[in-house]
C-alpha cells in the first residue's frame, strides 16, 4: 500500500441534490429539489447520467424524492465521513481537515497536527472559507458488492441527520448496519434564513413502511447467510479503517477541483459598469479646505491706459 494515499471505497457513481449552472458568465451551483445520479463520466452538458437514474425516474414519476440503499460497513463513521475542511480554490488541493478537537494542515514544512478551534474560531478559516463537509458511500442494486456511489455535501442539515441515523440505526440493529435494508430519502424545511424558499436535505430511513422489527429480522437473516457463506465484515471493516487512515486528506487534486466548485464557490460580487471612485474620508476633505483657505490671494495687477491722441 502506497503511504501517504487515502485508499477510499471504489465509487462507481454519484448522488447529488444539485448543479453546475452558468449565470453571468459564471459556473455557479444550484439546489434541486431531486436526486440526480450520474456515473464518474463528464460530456459538453455536465455530468452523464448512470443507468439507474432513469430507472427510478420511471418508477417514481420522474422525480427521484427516495433511493434503495444498502451500507457497507458497521461502522457509520466509515460509511459517513465529515469534517471541517479547506480547500485551496485555485489548485482544488485540500488545505487543512479537521475534527473540531485537531487538525491536519498543509504546510511549508509538510503536513502538520495542530489543535482545531472549529471555523468559528480559526482565523485561516474565516479568511479562506472552511466548513463542514461530508462523504457517504452507499450500495445501489446487487451487481457489485464493493462498488458504491458516493453523495457529497456541505449542508449543515443533511450532515446533522445522516450522522445522527447512522449512529441510531447500528444501536438499534445491534451492530448490523451493514445488513439493514435501508433508503436515502430527500426532505425539505423552511427556515428564518431562508426567507421562506424550501431547503432541501437527506435523511435515511427503512425502506418504504417496513416497521423496525422488521428491518431487523431481515438484517439478521442477511448476518445468518453472510457467516454461513465465509463473509467477514468485521475484516472488511478493519480493512477500510486502515485505507482512510493511510494518508492526511481523503480528496485529491483531481476530485478536490469539483469538491470546490460544487461546494465551496467563491462569494459572487456586484462589480459596477464605471469604477466609481472613493469617497474621502472627513479627515481629508477638512484637511484640504484647510490648505484652501490658508493660500493667499494673488493681487489684481491694474496697467494703466494710455491716453488717446
Amino acid at each position: 500500500m502506497l503511504k501517504g494515499l487515502v485508499i477510499s471505497p471504489p465509487v462507481l457513481g454519484r448522488i447529488s441534490i444539485g448543479k453546475i449552472v452558468e449565470k453571468d458568465g459564471m459556473r455557479l451551483p444550484m439546489k434541486e429539489d431531486q436526486f440526480t445520479l450520474t456515473s464518474q463520466l463528464q460530456g459538453r452538458d455536465g455530468w452523464i447520467a448512470h443507468p439507474f437514474d432513469s430507472t427510478l425516474r420511471t418508477q417514481q414519476g420522474g422525480k427521484i424524492r427516495s433511493i434503495p440503499i444498502r451500507l457497507l460497513f458497521n461502522e457509520p463513521d466509515l460509511n459517513f465521513r465529515a469534517e471541517y475542511s479547506l480547500f485551496d480554490r485555485k489548485t482544488g488541493r485540500p488545505l487543512c481537515v479537521g475534527n473540531g478537537e485537531t487538525c491536519r494542515r498543509k504546510t511549508d514544512e509538510g503536513i502538520v497536527t495542530l489543535p482545531c478551534p472549529a471555523p468559528e474560531g480559526c482565523g485561516l478559516a474565516q479568511a479562506g472559507g472552511c466548513k463542514p463537509y461530508g462523504r457517504l458511500n452507499v450500495l445501489i442494486g446487487d451487481d457489485d458488492p464493493l462498488g458504491s456511489f458516493i453523495f457529497r455535501t456541505t449542508g449543515f442539515n443533511s450532515i446533522r441527520t445522516l450522522t445522527a441515523r447512522l449512529q441510531y440505526f447500528k444501536a438499534l440493529s445491534g451492530n448490523r448496519l451493514s445488513c439493514l435494508p435501508l433508503e436515502l430519502k430527500l426532505r425539505g424545511k423552511t427556515t428564518r434564513q431562508s426567507h421562506g424558499s424550501a431547503i432541501y436535505y437527506v435523511d435515511i430511513t427503512l425502506r418504504g413502511d417496513q416497521s423496525i422489527e422488521e428491518a431487523i429480522h431481515a438484517a439478521k437473516q442477511i448476518e445468518e447467510q453472510r457467516h454461513a457463506s465465509g463473509f467477514d465484515q468485521m475484516a472488511l471493516d478493519q480493512a477500510a479503517r486502515v485505507g482512510l487512515g493511510n494518508g492526511a486528506f481523503e480528496d485529491n487534486e483531481e476530485d478536490g477541483s469539483t469538491v470546490v466548485e460544487e461546494f465551496f464557490p467563491e462569494e459572487p460580487t456586484e462589480v459596477s459598469a464605471v469604477p466609481s471612485m472613493p469617497r474621502p474620508s472627513l479627515a481629508t476633505q477638512l484637511e484640504t479646505k484647510a490648505r484652501q483657505l490658508q493660500t493667499p490671494e494673488l493681487p489684481t495687477l491694474t496697467l494703466p491706459i494710455p491716453n488717446a491722441r
